[in-house]
């Protein structure tokens, strides 16, 4: 005769369900505030992380809409050289509005009577380029030599009706320049050669308005 002992069960819930682990205890009232709180933090910094970046996206538009070339108007600079210079001074005139003038420099307020004057117009061409005009009777002026010293000369050019060298420089650029006495005159830059003729063209006597 088989004996039966004990078995090993579950103690019963009072509504007869197996115990087994008890579900969580509810939430305090201060737990369910403090989440509450938290979400409506996130509602109400939803509109102003909207706002800022509507700001920010603005902003950058706009940079990207300024020109970000800055001209200036070189009439003063060319005034002065012209008043210095012992040479008729010649400069780049009636070029088209596209060709907008970003630089203009002269040694002409530093200079004595009788001595070498060199004037420089930078432009920034229709096409982003750059193209550089240079005039000077020194002998060895620095913004003529930092484009034709090492430049390899590839002939000579018919612009305007008058004879023009072009070189090669050193950076492999284009250079167009024409001597006259003790007078140089230089048109370079990274412009294409159609613009910087179209600047050498333009070369004339420069006459005060």
């Amino acid at each position: 005769m088989t004996g039966i002992g004990p078995t090993s069960q579950r103690p019963q819930g009072p509504d007869g369900a197996d115990g087994g682990e008890l579900p969580p205890p509810p939430s305090s009232p201060a737990e369910r505030a403090n989440r509450l709180s938290a979400a409506n933090m996130l509602r109400s910094l939803l509109p102003l992380v909207v706002i800022c970046l509507l700001i920010v996206g603005w902003a950058a538009f706009r940079q990207n809409d300024v020109d970000p070339v800055r001209e200036v108007d070189p009439t003063s600079t060319i005034q002065l050289a012209d008043a210095r210079a012992g040479y008729e001074l010649l400069v780049p005139t009636g070029l088209p509005e596209e060709y907008r003038p970003t630089s203009a420099r002269t040694d002409a307020g530093n200079v004595s009577e009788g001595d070498p004057v060199t004037l420089e117009i930078g432009y920034v061409t229709p096409d982003g380029a750059f193209a550089g005009f240079v005039i000077s009777d020194a002998a060895r002026a620095a913004p003529v030599d930092e484009v034709l010293d090492g430049a390899t000369e590839d002939g000579s050019v018919d612009i305007g009706g008058a004879p023009w060298t072009r070189s090669t420089t050193e950076r492999g650029e284009t250079a167009l320049s024409r001597t006259d006495g003790d007078v140089t005159v230089v048109v370079s830059g990274s412009a294409a050669d159609d613009e910087l003729r179209e600047v050498a063209a333009a070369v004339a006597p420069y006459t005060a308005a």
